[in-house]
């Protein structure tokens, strides 16, 4: 049974969360709370498995609240965030401070039954997640410094693609920072998010980064030394012409049933780039990315996975090693190592 604590300033939110969860049979709600302080009380004492918080609470808010939880009781938080662009950019702080993920609330708080079926597949899946787990993807030490790579003998077009979902937000930050901005290819991140959130995303990772980060604009030119981030409900593609790689930005239906997705992305730049692809693939839910990965790996690219044992939720890279899609398998705090790795192999024209 997956014990959960809801924490919400609104009698009917907690009541409609409660109903919701209740009627599972594998989840509980052992308790609820008003507010941040009375959050962490009912944490330290009660220890529950997964919990639902809020942000803005009176006495104290949700990203108090999260950042002494994270401290004195790492546990699996999602936080149920506001769809406008202040909520977007306190979901990234809370995603920062140590939440393993969130879900967009409705406008009407009473119509929280449209977030049902979402809420009860992610208290499932973060519920798994070990509190060392929480602890690495937050440790700031871990992140090292920028690595540094020998690109003097570079022989033609290179790209990396980095496809992310649960947890992939804190991944990125562990990853990106870590990437120097002479790396002779474009990152394209395909992180699963809603619109609004990317952008935030963006931003957050442009000021910790040494290369460039930026939401993806639709036709834009393709550099290097830049991280092109999918923007949330739109497929990422890349398109080379005489030579010239752009960006397309499409509104196409959701693939594996989320969008942007992973394996849309990955198409387009074997395509594009052959078999110069650094193929990352971090935590998430479900498979997307891993028919991705195969397809670079098939072309000749080389593909990384993050291993279980650092990864919020080991669905997607499980999936694509299960397909015989990776090259390599490393920790989290290892994989900005391999990226730059594989990128000086991919420059000397060899493997091995």
């Amino acid at each position: 049974m997956i014990r959960v604590l809801v924490v919400d300033d609104s009698a009917l939110v907690r009541v409609a969360l409660t109903d919701i969860l209740n009627k599972t049979k594998d989840i509980k709600v052992i308790d609820t709370a008003r507010n941040g302080k009375e959050a962490i009380e009912k944490v330290l004492k009660l220890k529950p498995d997964v919990i639902t918080l809020d942000i803005k609470m009176p006495v104290m808010d949700g990203l108090t609240a999260l950042k002494i939880i994270m401290e004195k009781q790492p546990t699996p938080v999602i936080m149920l965030s506001a769809m406008t662009k202040e909520g977007a950019k306190e979901t990234i702080e809370a995603l920062k401070l140590g939440a393993v993920d969130f879900i967009p609330k409705p406008s009407a708080s009473y119509d929280l039954s449209t977030i049902a079926d979402e809420l009860i597949q992610k208290i499932r899946a973060v519920a798994t997640t070990t509190p060392n787990i929480i602890r690495l993807q937050n440790l700031k030490r871990f992140r090292g410094e920028v690595v540094r790579g020998c690109w003097n003998k570079c022989k033609g077009n290179i790209c990396v693609l980095i496809g992310s979902s649960t947890g992939g937000p804190s991944a990125l930050e562990q990853i990106i920072p870590r990437l120097p901005s002479d790396i002779p290819a474009p990152i394209f991140i395909v992180q699963h998010m809603p619109p609004n959130f990317t952008q935030q995303l963006a931003d957050r990772l442009n000021s910790i980064s040494e290369v460039e980060v930026k939401e993806a604009e639709n036709n834009e030119r393709v550099k290097n030394g830049v991280a092109y981030i999918a923007p949330g409900g739109k497929h990422m593609k890349v398109r080379r012409v005489f030579d010239i790689v752009r960006i397309k930005i499409v509104d196409g239906k959701p693939v594996n049933a989320v969008k942007p997705s992973v394996d849309v992305t990955a198409e387009s730049v074997v395509q594009s780039y052959g078999g110069n692809v650094v193929g990352v693939i971090l935590t998430g839910m479900g498979s997307d990315g891993a028919y991705g990965m195969k397809m670079i790996k098939d072309a000749g690219g080389l593909t990384i996975a993050c291993s279980q044992d650092t990864c919020v939720i080991f669905g997607m890279p499980k999936a694509a090693i299960e397909l015989g899609a990776i090259v390599s398998i490393k920790p989290l705090y290892e994989i900005a190592e391999e990226i730059v790795k594989f990128v000086e192999v991919k420059c000397n024209g060899r493997y091995g």
